[in-house]
């Protein structure tokens, strides 16, 4: 599987799109907003900007890709009322692999312009957005260009899937039943992948510059904890269902694994300190129920409270599988084929609805607050 050509969201605003099948995305943002904010503040209070470099890195298409843009500068222009300051220039980088649906963020700059400007009640500085293909584990940006990194969601994928996983039959990813030669071949290859991405971006940030980064990863130190790698268990039983009933090759089953590794918070942590360019100044451990219309999932953080007798709200493996379709599908069809892809999600919904009715189902996160040493 090349990577660079096949990792990407599932483009348009169609009902398998990411656009409309972000919602877990979108509630991880919301709670990550603090320690955005937290660095926005301290960034710009201690540095004092005239030009402001902002990067989202895995920006990909919807109503997300604008929202931490959207924050970070208001949380700027707040602070300049509040000092008196004159408003910076924003200089706004979008960066992601170039499969990504760029034409559907340009297509929405200038209503998210109007919708910024409307809601400010001072005038803002101005704003340039610039469109930036290519994988955040090389260089992307010129030295010391840039303030502040956001990436959300994103580096949980690796640079490629690792090397010497041949023997994980049956498994798409790390599971319980790997050898232990696959969970050391992917953790080897995240501390790789993470390791360079820290040392390209302290090139390309300022020094005191800040970079928050949420990663859906787990809580256990066992790689093959449920709490990092079930959602794509689940997705291999249906997938080893088909094989047993000779609508997928046993062999096309046994050569498919995820590019992905959900780190424990111990496992970034030690990265950030052995790469050694940022002082690590928050860490932080959040979750959110994989349903995201969850009635109690979205009662803990809201003021309000669902009607139970919402439909939608019994609509769990449908969501979730949406979800993940908008992420998976464009590697699942390079691999398998695009005639296997709706049976594929049937039935992976109905593993969902049984198992979401049976237990507690949630995504971790893993979110750093890191700046950018002297």
């Amino acid at each position: 599987m090349e990577v660079a050509q096949v990792l990407h969201m599932n483009g348009g605003v169609g009902d398998a799109s990411y656009a409309n099948n972000s919602f877990v995305q979108q509630k991880v943002l919301c709670l990550t907003k603090p320690i955005r904010e937290e660095a926005i503040t301290s960034l710009y209070c201690n540095t004092l900007p005239r030009s402001l470099g902002i990067a989202d890195l895995g920006c990909s298409s919807g109503p997300n890709t604008l929202f931490v843009v959207s924050e970070c500068i208001k949380t700027v222009e707040k602070l300049c009322q509040q000092l008196n300051h004159k408003s910076p220039e924003y200089k706004v980088f979008l960066n992601d692999l170039p499969g990504n649906d760029f034409n559907n963020i340009f297509k929405s700059l200038d209503s998210f312009k109007e919708k910024l400007y409307h809601e400010m009640e001072s005038r803002v500085g101005p704003c340039y957005f610039s469109g930036v293909p290519g994988s955040f584990y090389g260089r992307v940006f010129p030295n010391r260009s840039l303030h502040f990194v956001h990436s959300s969601y994103s580096l949980q994928w690796l640079s490629k899937v690792p090397e010497g996983v041949d023997n994980n039959k049956g498994n798409i990813y790390i599971s319980s039943t790997s050898p232990s030669n696959v969970v050391r071949a992917y953790y080897e290859q995240f501390q790789t992948d993470f390791s360079h991405f820290l040392k390209c971006r302290a090139e390309e940030l300022v020094e005191g510059g800040r970079m928050v980064l949420t990663i859906l990863g787990r809580r256990s130190d066992d790689p093959s904890s449920k709490d990092g790698c079930y959602i794509w268990e689940l997705m291999a039983k249906a997938l080893n269902d088909m094989v047993l009933e000779g609508i997928i090759k046993e062999e096309q089953l046994d050569t498919f694994n995820i590019p992905q590794y959900t780190p424990s918070p111990s496992e970034v942590k030690l990265e950030v300190l052995k790469e050694g360019s940022f002082a690590l100044s928050r860490l932080e451990v959040s979750e959110v129920n994989w349903n995201w219309n969850s009635i109690d999932d979205w009662n803990s953080t809201l003021d309000f409270e669902f009607d139970r007798s919402d439909e939608s709200l019994g609509n769990g493996g449908y969501n979730v599988a949406q979800c993940m379709r908008a992420v998976a599908e464009p590697m699942l069809i390079s691999h398998f084929g695009e005639a296997i892809i709706e049976e594929v999600f049937s039935r992976y919904q109905k593993i969902l609805n049984d198992r979401i009715s049976k237990e507690k189902t949630e995504f971790i996160n893993v979110t750093v607050l890191l700046t950018r040493k002297a």
